[in-house]
């Protein structure tokens, strides 16, 4: 036993060593794939830091209460929570009106708190430019201000709503903005939870802290409403609370600014599954011509009296030692990647820290890279051990089907596409492969396509402003997409090269028999275009049917137009990658390549 386990562990470190590229390839492909998952499986673990350090920077609240009723009635709803059993202490009430706030021609709907000046004990909002309230003076929540471009010392109209029906009253009130401030009381923007006084309906918009003394004014005689701040003994008791439209609890205002990062970490997620779909395609690829490669050595393993379960070993533990390495690789770059590219809300304070993973994320990313390691190599290495040894030491390719109608059919081909074709039929699973890279890619491209398509209005009551839900959606899409095509083209690199290498005792037979260089370099071109062609073909309609299997939203359709260029140009870039290969093996002299064929 231990000589046999001596045996594969020789056999491993020696073709790590003498096939490096092969094994960086491998690496590359998982490792991308793996970091995807990490990036998506880690994404709401990171970003829910910034709010907890919020949350002990400015004294949060455990339960926020806003009565649905106005005025004195109100505040006679609140007196009593105050003393409640398990609360420890209290700010407020804090009167509270829902108007709208202009600023350089846009108009939101803005959530107005009054404040003091004296500080509290219990969320105290963390200025974090500028100063605090004062009489005249508005301090605006940070994400808020940086979506409307405000800055400490501009002007800005506070106005009322006269109805339900979003009529505006043409009597603003200019304030001078002086700071901004972040809280862990309510969701920052845009979810601060406007609504019309006594509805449940609650709308997007933004908040700002003004002067106590000012408020009424603002409002112009409405009746205010009044919020109240809770501290309990136990903040995890606060999931005990009824949640509804007049009170909120701490945890449910982390989950609200987790929705910024849901179709990041949607997008990241199904992006791992196209990766890994990519990846497997791209190691089977490899992992087919390796052991094309080493069938002479699978045959004197067996000539020596290896049996079928030695010769699986000695390959399945190169592949699972590659796979256990890009799992840790992956997992790596995946987490120390999120600080860098999960940009916190402006909103928040605090920063985004790497950590260890979690354990769940070591795992699914560990059997991540194995499943691909083992599924990619699984059937090739259990048909190169279920070979004969006669079989194996001939080295030989496999013979295509012939059929009379496909033998009658090919006489009337071009020799280009001839070759083609006989390219194809030596190595079917190769073609197979070439198809489902292809595909995979299509589906991605054309999903892109249709999200930068879309057409998202973001109603802020008056106006439309950029969603930053999308914009970090775009981010994660934009590295999904970077690293899909940089895997995309090693797979085709890799797919054209192995063509190349294992048709070059054909091309030469071919040549001698009367056909050009040309035609033997466009044959190959040939041989990659045609397996192509209905991976193109069939990831059109793939990648609209993935979005409108994810999607919340109805799924737009881009215009024809792209996705016929998409099409095209996918094939076009197919056609190039193979175009520089196939015209080097051309070059060769016809004598030398067949002299360097075994005998």
């Amino acid at each position: 036993m231990s000589g046999r386990l001596l045996l594969v562990c020789r056999l491993l470190v020696r073709d790590l060593r003498r096939r490096r590229t092969e094994a960086v390839l491998l690496l590359v492909a998982i490792t991308a794939a793996t970091a995807t998952l990490t990036l998506g499986l880690t994404l709401n673990e990171v970003a829910d830091r910034p709010y907890q350090q919020t949350r002990a920077a400015t004294a949060g609240p455990d339960v926020i209460v806003t009565p649905r009723a106005t005025g004195q009635a109100a505040l006679d709803e609140l007196a009593p929570l105050t003393s409640a059993a398990g609360v420890t202490g209290h700010s407020g009430p804090f009167p509270v009106a829902y108007l709208t706030m202009t600023v350089g021609g846009t108009s939101a709907q803005t959530v107005v708190e009054g404040r003091d000046d004296a500080p509290v004990s219990i969320d105290r909002p963390a200025v974090t430019d500028g100063t605090w309230v004062r009489p005249g003076g508005v301090v605006v929540e940070r994400a808020f201000a940086d979506a409307l471009g405000i800055r400490v010392g501009d002007t800005v109209s506070v106005r009322g709503t006269v109805s339900a029906d979003d009529t505006v009253s043409a009597d603003g009130h200019p304030l001078r903005v002086v700071g901004t401030a972040v809280t862990a009381a309510r969701a920052t923007y845009p979810y601060a939870g406007w609504h019309h006084p006594g509805s449940v309906l609650v709308e997007r918009g933004g908040l700002v802290w003004v002067d106590r003394g000012d408020l009424a004014r603002l409002a112009g005689g409405r009746p205010l409403s009044y919020t109240l701040n809770l501290k309990l003994a136990d903040p995890a008791a606060s999931t005990r609370y009824a949640v509804g439209d007049e009170l909120t609890i701490w945890q449910a205002i982390d989950d609200l600014n987790g929705r910024l990062y849901g179709d990041a970490q949607l997008t990241l997620l199904v992006g791992s599954w196209l990766l890994s779909g990519l990846a497997l395609a791209g190691v089977a690829g490899i992992v087919a011509g390796r052991i094309i490669g080493q069938r002479r050595r699978v045959g004197l393993l067996k000539a020596v009296g290896a049996g079928p379960a030695m010769i699986a070993a000695v390959h399945l533990a190169e592949y699972l030692v590659i796979g256990l390495v890009a799992a840790a690789t992956g997992l790596a770059a995946g987490w120390f990647a999120a600080p860098v590219l999960i940009r916190p809300s402006v909103g928040l304070i605090g920063s985004v820290n790497a950590q260890p993973p979690a354990l769940r994320t070591v795992v699914a990313s560990t059997a991540l890279a194995l499943t691909i390691a083992v599924a990619a190599t699984l059937l090739p290495v259990v048909r190169a051990a279920a070979t004969s040894t006669v079989h194996a030491l001939a080295d030989a390719a496999t013979p295509p089907r012939r059929r009379w109608w496909r033998i009658r059919l090919s006489r009337h081909l071009p020799a280009a596409l001839l070759i083609g074709v006989r390219v194809n039929a030596r190595r079917p699973r190769r073609a197979r492969l070439v198809t489902v890279n292809t595909l995979i890619t299509t589906t991605a491209l054309v999903a892109v396509l249709v999200i930068n398509s879309r057409v998202e209005k973001f109603d802020l009551g008056y106006t439309e402003l950029a969603n930053p839900r999308t914009e970090r959606m775009d981010q994660a899409l934009l590295v999904v997409v970077v690293v899909l095509c940089v895997l995309a083209l090693v797979n085709a690199v890799v797919s054209t090269w192995t063509a190349v290498l294992d048709a070059r005792q054909p091309l030469a037979v071919a040549r001698t028999l009367g056909a050009t260089p040309a035609q033997a370099a466009l044959g190959l071109a040939v041989a990659q275009l045609l397996p192509a062609v209905p991976g193109v073909v069939a990831g059109i309609p793939a990648g609209i049917g993935l979005l409108d299997l994810v999607s919340r939203a109805e799924v737009q359709r881009p215009p024809g137009s792209w996705l016929a260029a998409t099409a095209l140009g996918v094939l076009l870039a197919v056609a190039a990658l193979t175009a520089v290969p196939a015209m080097l093996a051309t070059r060769r002299p016809v004598v030398e390549t067949l002299r360097s064929a075994p005998s």
